[in-house]
């Protein structure tokens, strides 16, 4: 009896120690905060409502729309935004969220320019048009004085390689003109036929420079003139502000929980506790694990889900407190009041989840973060309640940890506690 106790102790030991290296490792040693992706209200960035304008050449569609979204994108992609949200409004406008944005300046010019590449002659004739450009690059290129020059290189596919090789041997010792968005960048004298559908435009002051006119034209021209209607920066101090406040309500919520059951449920409430905090630590975890972004509402959930989290042990715990009273001992007390409470807590948590995934289907942006937060959550608080707490109270009864007084749900046997 007494190695069996032993034995049941050292289990005991073992999952102390497991959970609180799970702890340290996430908690202090490698962050598992600091890998979790954070969105435009808690990391600053810019908010930005683009309105399509009419133009004569092209009218304002959903194909368009669509299409413009996904030029949206692939400028997005090329500024290295970390989960951007880019949806549509309406008819005819265009939300977009990019956190972590230093230059909110830079990017709105790089995300709503039209992008139009032309190259004309002196009497206006369209010789060839970025349709048919497949590569822009930004690169240092040697001047005749023996100094270097930012600007873009350019490469067309076949047929734009005919035409512009076309182009040049018309134009052979006079000026062709390259235009973006109908503004003159460049006039240079054609000096030779080009027959290798290459390049260059000149006239940067920067590399930097260089680079935004690449991404643009890589990503090929809006189909619709986008007017920027409400711009909205969102300061890093912001959103630091709103990441202290959302801690203080967390803290707030599990100092609460932690009195509660600790008051309330005496030994036991403790390891609800420390199943609690494992729980917060998976949580976070998971996020990272999916690579999800993390905004205000996602907080909500997960802060929402901690008094969750505690509901199903608050079901239990009722449940064994019935069985001790009846005269039971701790360790059927237990095993009666995991099995009876199973399925009341697992209805009472489908129902939710039913909830949050009809939220998640219906719902964008950060609406979505706080369904996949609370829904997580739910599983998570599950998988403690139900696996972590019962193992724990499971080891501590078998090695007679837990006294039949008390200590025990502050419940005495065969005694109703008032």
């Amino acid at each position: 009896m007494r190695r069996r106790r032993r034995r049941h102790t050292l289990n005991l030991l073992i999952i102390v120690l497991v959970i609180a290296g799970i702890g340290y490792y996430f908690g202090l040693f490698q962050p598992v905060w600091d890998d979790i992706n954070k969105g435009l209200d808690l990391v600053g960035g810019i908010h930005i409502v683009l309105e399509a304008q009419e133009r004569e050449d092209s009218p304002i569609t959903d194909t368009a729309m669509n299409s413009a979204m996904e030029v949206i994108r692939r400028r997005v992609d090329a500024l290295g935004v970390t989960e951007p949200v880019i949806v549509r409004e309406g008819a005819r406008r265009i939300v977009v969220n990019l956190p972590g944005i230093e230059d909110p300046e830079e990017a709105l010019e790089i995300i709503g320019r039209t992008a139009r590449l032309e190259f004309t002659d002196e009497a206006g004739e369209i010789l060839l048009t970025g349709e048919h450009l497949t590569s822009a690059q930004a690169m240092f290129q040697r001047t005749d004085a023996g100094g270097q020059q930012p600007v873009v290189s350019l490469q067309f596919d076949v047929q734009g390689t005919r035409l512009f090789a076309d182009a040049t041997e018309k134009h052979l010792n006079r000026r062709i003109i390259i235009l973006l968005d109908d503004e003159v960048v460049q006039a240079p004298y054609v000096r030779s036929v080009i027959r290798d559908g290459s390049a260059v435009i000149e006239g940067y002051n920067s590399l930097q420079e260089a680079q935004e006119i690449a991404v643009v034209l890589n990503s090929g021209a809006l189909p619709l003139d986008l007017i920027p209607l409400r711009p909205q920066f969102v300061s890093a101090t912001l959103g630091e502000a709103s990441i202290n406040q959302s801690w203080q309500a967390a803290l707030i919520a599990v100092a609460a929980v932690v009195a509660l059951m600790v008051l309330f449920y005496r030994v036991p409430g403790v390891w609800a506790v420390i199943a609690l905090g494992l729980y917060i630590v998976l949580i976070m975890v998971v996020l990272a694990g999916i690579n999800a972004t993390l905004t205000l509402p996602g907080i909500a959930g997960i802060i929402l889900s901690i008094g969750m989290a505690v509901d199903a042990n608050v079901i239990i715990f009722e449940r064994i407190k019935e069985e001790v009273r009846a005269g039971a001992t701790p360790r059927a007390a237990i095993d009666s009041g995991f099995s009876v409470a199973f399925r009341t807590i697992v209805d009472a948590n489908v129902t939710t989840l039913i909830a949050a995934g009809v939220l998640y289907w219906l719902a964008s942006g950060p609406i979505r973060g706080f369904a996949v937060t609370l829904s997580l959550g739910i599983v998570l608080s599950m998988f403690t309640a139900m696996v972590i707490t019962r193992l724990a109270m499971v080891q501590m009864a078998s090695a007679g940890l837990i006294a039949e007084g008390p200590a025990f749900f502050g419940s005495r046997r065969g005694h109703d506690d008032g």
